[in-house]
């Protein structure tokens, strides 16, 4: 019984010292920073945002207005700042764009490109869509140089793979994205120095899924390919959150 007393005294004793840096576990990577496509707003990742609130991690949505490359670069770096530890950036379409140069800040680990551009020093959106040209033309500057969808196209063009309804809804509130932020050149890519990922959508009408396997082999990615629209963070939630999963479980 002595013996017995003398283990588990020493066991509570072991309990309440602190482990040395070498044997501390490093712990899990579980900030994720979402940025959301052009043509939709934050509240377009909010299927994938609950799949990986489920799943234990803290997750923060950029609002970047699409007006200027910079200011929503800006924007997500304000996001950044807020977090308390390493971070997993996100983006989609045009939000390639913004992370492939706030991904530079030292908290972010990985990148997650999701039917994003992911365009290297000195290219822009409009550069690397000319390389290969999307399926759809309908993308078009109104008068004041802003790119938006005609409704009557948008659920064919941007998620033809979701109920009509949630795609009429989306088209109805459609947040333009201005020409100057298109056509921006990137002045760092932060993917040269980090880990990425790519979500490849296979019907993707928008951005050419060609270029998208072009942009994320030149990028090393870890690529996944689904049979999805442009808008594959609405029709494939779990898919897209379990690849941000992934690159949190791998990234330290």
């Amino acid at each position: 019984m002595n013996k017995m007393l003398a283990i588990l005294a020493a066991a509570l004793l072991w309990s309440g010292l602190p482990l040395s840096a070498a044997a501390r576990p490093e712990p899990a990577l579980h900030n994720i920073v979402l940025v959301h496509s052009a043509l939709v707003d934050g509240s377009s990742w909010r299927d994938v945002y609950e799949k990986l609130v489920k799943d234990g991690y803290h997750v923060s949505i950029v609002a970047h207005t699409q007006s200027a490359l910079s200011d929503d670069v800006a924007a997500t770096r304000r996001v950044i700042e807020q977090q308390d530890g390493p971070v997993v950036l996100v983006g989609a379409s045009y939000g390639g764009s913004i992370i492939t140069e706030a991904g530079v800040d030292p908290k972010v680990r990985a990148l997650v490109y999701v039917a994003a551009m992911q365009p290297d020093v000195g290219e822009s959106l409009i550069d690397l869509a000319s390389r290969m040209p999307s399926v759809s033309k309908n993308l078009r500057p109104d008068s004041h140089g802003f790119l938006s969808l005609d409704p009557k196209v948008f659920h064919a063009d941007f998620c033809a793979d979701v109920p009509a309804a949630l795609a009429g809804f989306l088209a109805i509130g459609q947040m333009p994205l201005a020409v100057t932020a298109a056509s921006a050149k990137t002045t760092v890519a932060a993917w040269h120095d980090k880990p990425a990922y790519g979500v490849i959508a296979t019907q993707d009408r928008l951005i050419n899924p060609d270029l998208q396997r072009f942009m994320y082999k030149r990028g090393n990615d870890t690529i996944v390919e689904v049979k999805a629209s442009h808008g594959v963070f609405l029709s494939q939630p779990r898919v897209v959150a379990e690849v941000i999963e992934q690159a949190a479980k791998h990234t330290r």
